[in-house]
């Protein structure tokens, strides 16, 4: 459920963010595109953003989730862990499982990760900073709230199996 909720995000935000009210004809205007070229079938691209959407909330967990850390230290086999594996799980399994750390985990990735790849492209596009801030300002706000909630709400039910050894 989580990560379909998350998947979601981007399509909700975008709808917002990129309404004629809001961003939008900035937007437009400095991506060099005209009504007519906005027009036309979209039901194609809401599906495939839903799809690459869910593939981000899928990489969001191991930004947000630290428990993925220890995941990793056994090789992702938990079947072959040591007791102290379990141990640690059950002691931190909940450890910082919240909205609001994995928003600021997402917003750090957005700043850090998101903001230079979009400057990057939009320099060699020759685009403006203004292009560039709407478009940084767009992912900024949903991969932070996508982040929030896979670490608050869909991982809390991720590592349930650590008690079962």
């Amino acid at each position: 459920m989580g990560y379909l909720l998350a998947s979601l995000i981007p399509l909700i935000i975008g709808f917002l963010w990129y309404h004629p009210k809001l961003f939008g004809k900035v937007w437009q205007t400095e991506a060099g595109l005209t009504a007519d070229k906005m027009k036309g079938q979209m039901i194609g691209v809401f599906i495939f953003s839903v799809i690459l959407s869910v593939l981000m909330a899928f990489f969001l967990q191991f930004v947000t989730i630290h428990q993925f850390g220890a995941v990793g230290m056994i090789g992702g086999d938990e079947m072959n862990a040591n007791d102290s594996y379990y141990a640690f799980m059950r002691d931190y399994r909940y450890a910082y499982r919240s909205f609001g750390h994995g928003a600021f985990h997402s917003m750090m990735a957005s700043f850090l990760f998101v903001f230079p790849m979009i400057a990057i492209n939009a320099m060699f596009e020759r685009k403006s900073w203004k292009y560039t801030m709407i478009n940084t300002g767009y992912w900024a706000v949903t991969i932070t709230i996508m982040g929030g909630i896979i670490c608050g709400w869909y991982a809390v039910d991720s590592f349930h199996w650590v008690t079962q050894k």
